[in-house]
């Protein structure tokens, strides 16, 4: 009967803990577009996601222009479970002619694309 009783107790605490899953999906807290010349231009983004180790990160985010073409993209190559929010840069980004928006799109290796993303403005 203890034993049953001891079952039903670790039963209940493995319950509680929450899935991989609970980290959510990663969040862009800014971005910031910086122009090198010849149409090229330098990103920064800053993540804030719960990593939880190489199960759950935030691993890649990427630059779309507004009809949808994919500029760019940073890969993250680890977690960052003691860096929260963090930044990383990409730079040499092609932007064409014209293009006076883009937005940046962050994913995570449980959700991939976040549901949100964050339009940044190249006017300046």
């Amino acid at each position: 009967m203890r034993a049953l009783a001891a079952s039903v107790a670790l039963l209940f605490c493995l319950s509680s803990i929450p899935p991989p899953t609970a980290a959510g999906e990663v969040e862009i807290v800014a971005a910031e577009a910086y122009p090198l010349g010849g149409g090229e231009w330098r990103f920064e983004v800053t993540l804030r996601h719960a990593d939880t180790g190489w199960d759950h990160y935030a691993n890649a985010w990427d630059v779309v222009a507004p009809d949808g073409t994919l500029l760019g993209t940073r890969k993250l190559l680890h977690p960052h479970v003691e860096e929260q929010p963090f930044t990383r840069s990409l730079g040499g980004v092609a932007v064409p002619d014209g293009v006076e928006q883009v937005t940046i799109r962050a994913y995570d290796s449980v959700h991939g694309r976040a549901q949100n993303g964050m339009i940044v403005d190249l006017r300046r």
